[in-house]
């Protein structure tokens, strides 16, 4: 027989952001089936909410990480309490599995999908948790970020048990190769959809000169949206070299606060300069500048959003797309290909375009900041009739 929720004969929350909400007493986890018992807790948190909060602490010195972290806690809570009917703190396996299928298709989608696939502000009364449903790989790293805060709360003795314990545990695999990339037709078309933009206008032609530094930036630098918006044109500097050749270099403050150095090439340095003078500005940056790397058209200087720089992405990628569509429909796919990208497909462009281009890949994983050289090695892609003729070319018995 099914249990009744913990909700029975009590008001439902209201579907709001964790920063703003409420729960019933039903619901907030402080009579959660899960909660530990007989040992010194170590986090003040007598409730749900709460004990979020403290998980979430952790991480305000990196707002990206913040941000995901928030997101996921912040569904499932949501989830478990208005759509499951139970606290957070009384969630058991079967009920993690029930979530799992959830994240797949989040219905009603009234409730709990932002509409016209557009996406709202955390304080817009049309904010809603979910852009569309999740990926595969979308839900298995949610499950992943879960299972991290559900091992805290126990480890912090504010729950008895993690409920994801028992899921299956795959044997560790090596990492699939980049799929989410554009080949070289598909890049080439995006730069010139970006070069057929009207520039008569003086408008025009500074959203045109804003986009051909963007690219130049995810591509020549395959920057992360975040270290667009979070890094600044005094990040830039040169050095003398012993033969007096000056070389331009970027520092960037990426993912995890760590920072790393990337070549300026000449190329990135022209539309740079060219940005800044369309700017009203000097042609090089100076030492120590608040600059941040990209701007608004109009108005205060002031860095970007990234859901505006991927939106700005994506618009670019949808008019290729509709380029491609006047060519026919053999060119349906190439279409459809570019509709699925996002800005971060351009960080792996640019990863597979060195890779593939003969750039050691010891230089590639330092310009793109990872950590291993084997998650570089999955930016090859070259063709399986490629590796045919040079394996048999080069690989060779003679006998």
């Amino acid at each position: 027989m099914a249990m009744k929720p913990e909700t029975d004969g009590a008001a439902l929350p209201q579907l709001t952001t964790i920063d703003r909400m409420a729960l019933p007493d039903a619901v907030d986890g402080r009579n959660g089936t899960n909660r530990a018992s007989g040992n010194r807790p170590q986090i003040r948190a007598d409730n749900d909410v709460d004990a979020i909060k403290a998980w979430l602490a952790r991480f305000l010195d990196t707002k990206t990480t913040f941000d995901n972290y928030r997101k996921e806690a912040e569904r499932l809570l949501l989830w478990s309490t208005l759509q499951n009917g139970k606290a957070l703190s009384s969630l058991t396996h079967e009920d993690m599995l029930s979530y799992q299928h959830f994240l797949s298709d989040p219905q009603p989608a009234l409730r709990w999908v932002m509409r016209d696939g557009r996406r709202f502000g955390r304080a817009d009364p049309a904010w809603r948790p979910f852009a569309g449903p999740l990926s595969v790989a979308s839900g298995r790293q949610a499950m992943v970020i879960l299972n991290v805060l559900f091992s805290w709360l126990v480890h912090a003795g504010y729950l008895a048990g993690n409920p994801l314990s028992l899921s299956r545990q795959r044997g560790r695999r090596a990492p699939p190769r980049i799929t989410r990339y554009l080949e070289q037709d598909l890049w080439t078309e995006v730069k010139r959809t970006i070069d057929a933009m009207p520039q008569t206008l003086a408008r025009e032609r500074a959203h045109h000169c804003r986009l051909r530094w963007l690219f130049s930036l995810l591509y020549l630098c395959g920057l992360r949206i975040s270290e667009v918006v979070g890094n600044t044109m005094g990040d830039f500097f040169c050095r003398r070299e012993n033969d007096g050749t000056e070389r331009w270099w970027l520092e960037v403050l990426g993912k995890g606060d760590k920072r790393r150095l990337i070549p300026a090439s000449d190329e990135l340095m022209q539309e740079l300069a060219h940005y800044r003078l369309e700017l009203g500005m000097m042609p090089c940056p100076l030492a120590q500048e608040a600059t941040p790397l990209l701007l608004p058209i109009a108005g205060k200087a002031r860095s970007l959003t990234r859901g505006a720089v991927h939106a700005i992405v994506k618009q670019v990628f949808e008019q290729a797309a509709d380029r491609f569509r006047l060519r026919g429909p053999a060119f349906e796919s190439h279409a459809e290909r570019l509709l699925q990208a996002s800005a971060h497909w351009l960080r792996h462009t640019a990863g597979s375009h060195m890779a593939n281009s003969g750039v050691d890949l010891r230089h590639v994983r330092d310009n793109l900041g990872h950590e291993s050289i084997a998650t570089t090695s999955n930016y090859l892609h070259s063709s399986d009739d490629k590796r045919h003729a040079e394996t048999q070319q080069k690989h060779r018995i003679d006998w």
